[in-house]
Formats: C-alpha cells, sequence, structure tokens
C-alpha cells in the first residue's frame, strides 16, 4: 500500500491547476500540461520523470475510478516540484506490485516505477471522516 501521508510541505513557489475529464484524453492533456510547466519553469531535466510520473497517475483515477473530472495539481519551487492527481473517489486505493481485498487491483507496475524515480511520493485523503476526495502525489528534486 502507498504512504498515507499528509502532503508534502512547500517552502514558496508557484502552484498551478488542470481540471480534466476522466476520459482517455486525460493521461496525455495531463503529461502536456505537467511537462509544460517544468520547460517554462527551468526543470528540463525533471521532464521526462515527471511525463512518465503523470501519466501512471492520471492513467490510473482514469481506469480505477467513477470521478468524473480528474485534478491536476504542481507545486515548483527552486528546489523541487511536486504534482498532485486528484480524483472523488478516496476509496480507490492504488497499490504497487498487486492489492489486497478493498484496494484497487492492477499489476502496479506503473507504481513501481513512480517509486523509483520520484525523490517522494504517497496518497493523501481529504475530507476528516467523511472522505471526499485523495490525492496521489510525487516529488522530483533537481
Amino acid at each position: 500500500m502507498p504512504p498515507v501521508s499528509p502532503t508534502p510541505q512547500h517552502h514558496g513557489g508557484e502552484s498551478y491547476r488542470l481540471t480534466v475529464p476522466n476520459t482517455a484524453h486525460a493521461p496525455r492533456l495531463a503529461r502536456d500540461f505537467v511537462s509544460t510547466l517544468l520547460h517554462v519553469s527551468g526543470y528540463e531535466p525533471l521532464v521526462d520523470d515527471a511525463r512518465l510520473c503523470v501519466t501512471e497517475l492520471v492513467t490510473n483515477a482514469h481506469r480505477h475510478t467513477r470521478t468524473r473530472q480528474i485534478r491536476v495539481e504542481a507545486v515548483v519551487n527552486r528546489k523541487q516540484a511536486t504534482v498532485y492527481v486528484c480524483d472523488s473517489n478516496p476509496w480507490a486505493l492504488p497499490v504497487p506490485g498487486g492489492g489486497s481485498t478493498g484496494v484497487v487491483q492492477e499489476d502496479g507496475q506503473g507504481l513501481r516505477l513512480v517509486e523509483s524515480l520520484a525523490r517522494a511520493w504517497g496518497l493523501t485523503i481529504y475530507g476528516g471522516c467523511v472522505p471526499t476526495y485523495k490525492a496521489v502525489w510525487f516529488t522530483l528534486a533537481r
């Protein structure tokens, strides 16, 4: 199971957001958004890893949730970039390398890729006692 942890703390930086419909085009739109953002922010060395990671997370949200929209948020500062992929199904939890009861079954190899490329990654569930959405996130550093 991925680490369920608080959202990573950021010390300043710029925040960007894209909301896309949950369609087969969502991964490409998110990938283009993140790669363009990293190019203009001076993070060219991180673009390829970010494209792979965001594609995996958005594809998981598309395939394994019934959420109407997928939100991609990115926070960049001088040292790192963190990307959040949010959906409104906090009960469909991704699991690298397979799953167990109550957890989304998938091959999990893409999540292992995220784990290998990212400095950190995790899952944050929002909404307290009645969860309303989750964010699966990853951080890449210079």
